[in-house]
Parts: C-alpha cells; sequence; structure tokens
C-alpha cells in the first residue's frame, strides 16, 4: 500500500521544471565510500597539503566526527579515482585512522575537471601566491581550450568564450582584477626557487612580477646574487634588470652590481603587509583607501596628544 500511495504523489516543484539532463545527473551523483586507497591526487595539483598545526586539527575532528562534507572525484582509466576537491579532507582521513570517506563521483572531461578543481580551492581562506598563480593558470588554460569549441558557453557569467577574455572570466569568478590575474599568472614563469621565495614572504610579489620577465639563466644568475648579498631586489631594482633583460644588457655582473647597491636606512620605517591590516577595513577599500584613512587617524590621534600634553 506504500508503494501505491508514493506512485499517485505529485512531482515536486524542482522535477515539473528541471531537465531530463539535471535529473540524470542527480541520480547519478550519489554520495560513495571510497576507500582511500583508491582516491587519487589531482595531476599536477597546485594545492599545497601541508601536515601542519591546521591539518592536525582538521584530522582530530575526522577522527571524532568523520569526513562531514564529500569530496569530489572523476574515474580513472587506470582504476580508482582522481580527486577534483578533497586532498586535504583525504589526507586528514588518513591521519585520522580512516580507510574510506564520502566521494561523489563525476564524469568529467579534463578541462571541466581543471576549472572545478580551481573553483573549489580558490574559496579558501588562506592560499599561498604560488597555489593562486598556478590556478589562475590552469584555468585560464582550460578556458581557452573550450573556447576552441564553439559549442560550449561559460555558465557561471552567461557569455560564450569566444566573446569574453578567459582573465575577465576569472576575475569575475574569483572577485579579483583582470589585472591581477595577469599579475599572477606571471609568477609562473618564475623559477621554483623564486616562487618559493614569494611564499615565504623574501620576495615582495611587485618586484617578482617584474623578475618573471627574466630567462632563465637570468634568474639563476639572481638567485646567487642574492644568496651573496643576502637582499631582496625592490621595485625599482627589479624594474632595471627587466629592461636591460629586454635591451640585452643583463649580464651576470649587472645582476651583481644592481642587488650590490647600498640601500637606504630604513630603521626609521614601519611597514605593515596588507594582510595585516585588510580585516580592519571594508573588502571594498582600496590600498589607497586605506592608507588615506590610516593618515587620517594617526593625525586624529596626533592632534588628540598634543591637546593633552598642553593641558
Amino acid at each position: 500500500m506504500a508503494a501505491k500511495k508514493r506512485s499517485l504523489s505529485l512531482a515536486g516543484y524542482e522535477d515539473l521544471f528541471s531537465t531530463e539532463e539535471t535529473r540524470e545527473s542527480s541520480r547519478s551523483e550519489q554520495i560513495r565510500m571510497i576507500p582511500l586507497t583508491e582516491l587519487f591526487p589531482f595531476a599536477d595539483h597546485p594545492f599545497k597539503v601541508v601536515d601542519d598545526e591546521e591539518m592536525m586539527k582538521t584530522a582530530e575532528s575526522v577522527a571524532e566526527y568523520g569526513v562531514l562534507t564529500p569530496a569530489i572525484a572523476r574515474p580513472r582509466e587506470e582504476g580508482g579515482y582522481e580527486l577534483i576537491s578533497g586532498h586535504r579532507r583525504k589526507r586528514a582521513a588518513e591521519l585520522a585512522g580512516l580507510e574510506e570517506m564520502p566521494v561523489i563521483v563525476r564524469n568529467l572531461d579534463d578541462d571541466e575537471a581543471v576549472i572545478l578543481m580551481c573553483d573549489s580551492n580558490l574559496q579558501r581562506e588562506k592560499i599561498l601566491p604560488s597555489e593562486k598563480a598556478w590556478a589562475y593558470r590552469m584555468k585560464m588554460e582550460a578556458l581557452n581550450h573550450r573556447g576552441e569549441r564553439r559549442d560550449l558557453t561559460c555558465g557561471q557569467v552567461g557569455h560564450k568564450l569566444e566573446n569574453v577574455k578567459s582573465r575577465d572570466i576569472i576575475a569575475s569568478e574569483a572577485g579579483d582584477s583582470a589585472r591581477n590575474v595577469q599579475r599572477y599568472i606571471r609568477l609562473t614563469y618564475l623559477l621554483p626557487e623564486l616562487l618559493d621565495m614569494v611564499d615565504q614572504g623574501k620576495l615582495a610579489f611587485n618586484p617578482a612580477v617584474e623578475i618573471s620577465y627574466l630567462d632563465d639563466q637570468a634568474q639563476f644568475d639572481l638567485l646567487d646574487a642574492l644568496a651573496d648579498t643576502q637582499n631582496a631586489p625592490s621595485l625599482s631594482q627589479a624594474q632595471r634588470m627587466k629592461k636591460m633583460s629586454q635591451e640585452g644588457d643583463l649580464q651576470v655582473e649587472a645582476i651583481r652590481e644592481v642587488m650590490g647597491e647600498e640601500k637606504k636606512e630604513s630603521d626609521d620605517k614601519v611597514i605593515f603587509k596588507g594582510r595585516e591590516i585588510r580585516q580592519y577595513f571594508p573588502k571594498s577599500y582600496t590600498p589607497q583607501q586605506m592608507q588615506e584613512t590610516i593618515l587620517k587617524l594617526l593625525q586624529q590621534w596626533y592632534k588628540k596628544r598634543q591637546r593633552q600634553e598642553e593641558l
């Protein structure tokens, strides 16, 4: 009788207005418990999985509650599944001693997999410059490749790829500017050692972008000069080396001469990193607006202190 009642029930709103393709996708994308040994990392995955303090906390949570959010993976021709998202969750499950985890399995081509992998990870709160750089580049290459097929559109922004630049699509979806997307992608042309220095804060972002235009040999020579002088190039130094490289005048001696320059004393400077003060301002504020606000507050504080000293 129960089965008979179910057959007489009316279809819901979503069933009436969803497409057959959507319904078929919904039916096929069930959550499965898959052994960790059958889950393999995404090829050239740009996001690092590190056994740091945050990972240990995640592993403790997984040990107590399990993996609450399913990973996403696609079948591999050679067997098993390639993770699209969920690399950190898989590692946490391993550390917690689990043998399997919930996974949504999707049939995706290479370009779809790259785009979904990048989008799912770019939403993370903490992202290293190298991670964002390679994610932007991989997504741009996938979008460009898809753009060669005129039947495909970019559903998230509603424009055909042939009419919209890939960098604009990436910028729109990531909440970034098209110029920043280009600048981050430039970082992927750095030697790995120099890109690591950007991640570690030893090489500033803007100089790193300029240095990315140097050929590999010049970058190797620069690495040696950095090790000898224990100096990081300023923006003006990086720009000068880039110009010399474009003019064919950047030899190892020139690099060492630039990096050996005595820099002005900076003992009277107080430098704040953007991420240290960004939390105190609305997301819509530009660096210029933040600087202007800080200066106004300092002026108000200085005037107040003067009045107090006069009393």
